[in-house]
């Protein structure tokens, strides 16, 4: 028992991923290691699921992966889980080769009490999320589980928790961040099981093949798309294709929506089924400009470990009430300005506006799943200078976001719209009417910036 006490405080002592949510030693009556796959839908990259393999290996234990999707994750509908579905395949395929077991069950037969009941493991290792809802879900696992859980944070480069607080820019966070790349940037283990998994007899478990979403009660008014194809195998299709050929150009491509000069990778990284790690290393090891390396490096790192950091240190990172005091003092200000147009919710979902660009950009979000991040911002922007209130645009952003976007309901996207409508990690700007102090985009000056006539062209009959 003394080893097994020593082995439940060393391992998360010297790894800062790892958070105890429930403490204790391990089960030493146990028969494996159970990792509850949630966030991180990969078998490489993936440190929960190391950190899951190494515990077993200490403990002469197999590892089971348990993997059960739900149909009311919120605000996601047919096109969101027809993603996550093709890339289980791929999940599979790479546990095997690793040695680890995985179950895959759904909803309603999803419940991991009931699976550890089922299996009885010695320990339970889950992914972090910091979402509301799916950290209440991992506080719920905790309360109800009589052995030892711990959650890893494996959606980030920089482990969270070293980040203490808040961070409110990126210049602030980037030093902090670099301090530590030394230590974290560094190729994952993916080490094998040395105890392979056997499935007991009489253990449910679905074909990876199967369609999870077969009888569900999905929202089926936003439908799948061709653009983007689910799978740890793509994404690292995408990834190489895009070192190869677009990472060189980067620095000046990455902001022409009409030559598409970026990863495509968002949604990837939010379903889990590519690691940030896997992206940031690539990059790093190409031999192509530094400055074209650096602009990419920025965004995988410091940016988008800046949102994650919003998500997990502010409650109200989906919401208006994000805002620093000095944006709400002058949103405030402007709330009465006349606004020279006023469009409804639906007439936006539309792209019913008098703005070809915003419209095109709204066409490419609803029809591919995906806008290009140079628009992401000037479409958030008009939709605050064309409502009633700051408030009900980011309501209003948000839901779009959530519902058309393969990587909505996501870190990323509630920074960039707290960025472009109510000035998160930016400065105030020059006085004007309606923005305050918020930076303002033209449609006129955005326009110039690229070759926007081409933009709209290519959205024009999407």
């Amino acid at each position: 028992m003394d080893d097994l006490n020593r082995f439940a405080h060393d391992l998360p002592a010297k790894d800062p991923r790892i958070t105890v949510r429930r403490a204790g030693p391990p089960d030493p009556a146990g028969t494996c290691v159970v990792y509850w796959m949630q966030r991180a839908q990969r078998g490489v990259d993936n440190p929960a699921l190391d950190v899951a393999v190494e515990a077993a290996n200490e403990l002469g234990r197999p590892v089971v992966v348990f993997f059960a999707p739900v149909p009311f994750y919120p605000h996601a509908n047919l096109r969101h889980y027809r993603f996550l579905a093709e890339g289980i395949s791929d999940i599979a395929e790479s546990l095997k080769r690793r040695g680890i077991g995985f179950v895959l069950r759904r909803f309603p037969e999803h419940s991991l009490v009931k699976f550890c009941e089922q299996v009885k493991p010695s320990l339970v290792v889950g992914d972090e999320n910091p979402m509301r809802e799916p950290e209440s879900w991992r506080r719920k696992a905790a309360r109800k589980l009589n052995l030892p859980f711990w959650t890893v944070d494996a959606d980030v480069i920089v482990p969270s928790i070293l980040l203490e607080k808040a961070q409110y820019a990126a210049h602030i966070i980037r030093p902090r961040l670099q301090a530590q790349l030394g230590r974290f940037l560094v190729p994952p283990k993916n080490a094998r099981a040395r105890v392979p998994w056997k499935k007991p007899e009489g253990l449910s478990s679905l074909d990876p093949k199967f369609d999870i979403t077969r009888g569900w009660p999905l929202d089926t008014s936003v439908g799948p798309v061709a653009s983007f194809r689910g799978g740890t195998n793509e994404a690292l299709r995408l990834l190489q294709h895009f070192i190869e050929h677009g990472l060189s150009t980067y620095g000046t491509n990455r902001n022409r929506p009409e030559c598409d000069g970026t990863s495509r990778l968002s949604p990837y990284l939010h379903f889990g089924h590519i690691g940030p790690l896997t992206v940031a290393l690539a990059a790093q090891g190409a031999d192509v400009p530094k400055d074209d390396k650096d602009a990419f490096l920025n965004q995988i790192i410091t940016w988008r470990e800046l949102a994650v950091n919003l998500v997990r240190f502010n409650p109200n990172y989906d919401s208006f009430d994000c805002a620093e005091p000095w944006a709400h003092r002058t949103l405030a200000t402007h709330s009465r300005d006349e606004r020279p147009v006023l469009y409804s919710e639906s007439q936006l979902e539309n792209a019913e506006t008098h703005d070809r660009l915003w419209n095109a950009a709204q066409r490419q979000m609803v029809t591919t799943g995906w806008m290009h991040n140079y628009l992401r911002m000037y479409w958030a922007k008009k939709i605050l200078e064309w409502s009633p209130s700051p408030a009900q645009a980011f309501e209003i952003a948000v839901r779009m976001n959530d519902k058309y976007e393969m990587d909505g309901r996501d870190p990323n996207g509630y920074a960039g719209i707290a960025w472009s409508i109510v000035g998160k990690f930016d400065r105030p700007w020059f006085e004007r009417p309606i923005f305050g102090q918020i930076r303002y985009m033209s449609g006129a000056s955005t326009g110039k910036k690229f070759n926007s006539k081409a933009y709209i062209q290519q959205n024009l009959f999407q």
